[in-house]
């Protein structure tokens, strides 16, 4: 006897088995579960976009440093070890200094923490919608995958918003203290870069700070996840 297929909601059946979630249906989905928590999404991502901007302007002052320092000369040598760069005018290299890395370690794991806490209160605001996924043939791996998307999605936009705001500060405060060289001097692949680096890390912590929450919900048995109280 052939196979018979059949489709309920979101999900395609095949002899009384689910065997697919589309991509598009699971990225409309996260993008409305994005809008029906609109204010719990935009205070997740103002902390990635917080953490991300201090990124962005650390790397790009280094950026603007370097290029003070190369082309430049030694006149800007003083000034910047005055503001915490450790400037080596022999080689004509600048890095950060030791206080500056910590801050940027610490603002992204506050960041990633935040994330996690954010999403594993998603998870429980949906313990009733994850049962009845579950109920309908969802596989643990549908389940991770909305999660996923959902945390892609703010880590994309917040990172890119917070590495523009960084990057935007950077060259404010490079003008204020150093002028128009700052802007001249500078290298603009080495800014895009640190733009690439920046958002590319705001990314990783959402997908990181997503995972622990999103690997629960994948894992809970139907019947808990309807019956459980939140």
């Amino acid at each position: 006897m052939p196979e018979q297929s059949s489709h309920t909601g979101f999900f395609t059946h095949e002899a009384g088995q689910s065997i697919g979630f589309p991509w598009s249906k699971s990225f409309d989905f996260a993008v409305q579960s994005l809008r029906n928590r609109f204010t719990r999404s935009l205070i997740t991502m103002s902390s990635l976009i917080l953490a991300v901007a201090f990124l962005a302007f650390i790397l790009v002052s280094l950026d603007i440093a370097t290029g003070l320092i190369k082309f430049g000369g030694s006149q800007f040598a003083s000034l910047l070890t005055e503001m915490g760069f450790d400037v080596n005018t022999a080689l004509g290299t600048v890095t950060t200094g030791p206080k500056e890395r910590w801050i940027v370690l610490l603002s992204l794991l506050v960041c990633t923490v935040g994330i996690i806490n954010a999403q594993l209160m998603s998870v429980t605001e949906r313990f009733r919608i994850i049962g009845i996924f579950k109920c309908l043939g969802a596989l643990d791996s549908i389940i991770l995958r909305l999660f996923l998307i959902e945390a892609a999605l703010i880590g994309i936009i917040g990172a890119a918003i917070g590495a523009a705001a960084g990057i935007a500060f950077a060259f404010l405060n490079g003008l204020v203290n150093f002028g128009v060289a700052s802007l001249i001097l500078v290298s603009l692949m080495n800014v895009f870069i640190s733009f690439l680096i920046a958002t590319g890390t705001g990314f990783a912590l959402s997908i990181i700070g997503v995972l622990y929450p999103a690997i629960l919900a994948a894992r809970m048995e139907p019947v808990k996840a309807l019956n459980a109280q939140h």
